[in-house]
């Protein structure tokens, strides 16, 4: 997959030459571009921001630099995607959904936004993290990647992808590694008993509780999906 990002601070995505997603980079399972918007202005000074019309606090991004910087990428095969508090909330259906796309060009809006008039003519889809506002794009298009990358073959283990939180609306079971007791608390006996099926009803009775507990919005669609 080759994901191109663009952004009017690149240095914010030095991040993502970390861990699981640098190595996915070194290893050619994805590919990532950070484009600097700024380069496309034809401004002198290189700005890319001005007032809005109508009035109103703060700056809007004009829309040739952007216009442009999206169309120098842009193929019949890309999904150029706003990221924006207005856009649909991401979750693991839509990851698994953008994972399934040979390009992804993720957009990141700064100040107020970005001029409407880009968003009618190159947005194909606008995600938001949730119902709040950051300073910008960049952190969540960090997460898009970062969700995304895990399904592209070769990055992780199929197996790491089966028991997580959120497949068949469960969070995921409570997890533990040795030392088999730490600060007066044991591990399980179940989990170090080798009875696999006694670990696999375990874990999944240990799902259910937590999700119930904690996220019973996402219990009752289980509930609904195996028509308790």
């Amino acid at each position: 997959m080759k994901i191109d990002i663009l952004t009017l601070f690149p240095e914010m995505f030095d991040v993502l030459k970390q861990s699981i997603i640098g190595r996915a980079v070194e290893n050619k399972n994805l590919q990532i571009n950070v484009i600097n918007i700024r380069d496309f202005s034809k401004n002198k000074h290189k700005k890319c921001d001005d007032t809005p019309f109508g009035g109103g606090a703060g700056m809007v991004m004009t829309p040739q630099p952007l216009y442009d910087a999206i169309t120098s990428v842009k193929t019949r095969q890309s999904l150029t995607i706003l990221m924006s508090p207005r856009g649909k909330t991401l979750n693991q259906s839509l990851v698994k959904e953008l994972s399934e796309e040979s390009h992804l060009i993720l957009v990141c809006g700064h100040y107020e936004g970005i001029d409407e008039r880009v968003s009618q003519l190159c947005v194909d889809k606008e995600i938001s993290l949730g119902d709040f506002v950051l300073t910008g794009g960049e952190i969540p298009a960090m997460a898009v990647v970062d969700a995304v990358a895990r399904y592209i073959p070769n990055v992780i283990t199929s197996e790491s992808l089966k028991e997580e939180s959120f497949s068949n609306f469960l969070l995921e079971y409570p997890q533990y590694t040795r030392p088999q007791e730490f600060k007066g608390i044991k591990v399980p006996e179940v989990l170090i008993s080798g009875n696999h099926k006694n670990i696999n009803e375990w874990r999944l009775k240990k799902s259910l509780k937590l999700t119930k507990k904690l996220r019973p919005d996402l219990y009752k669609k289980y509930k609904k999906q195996k028509n308790i």
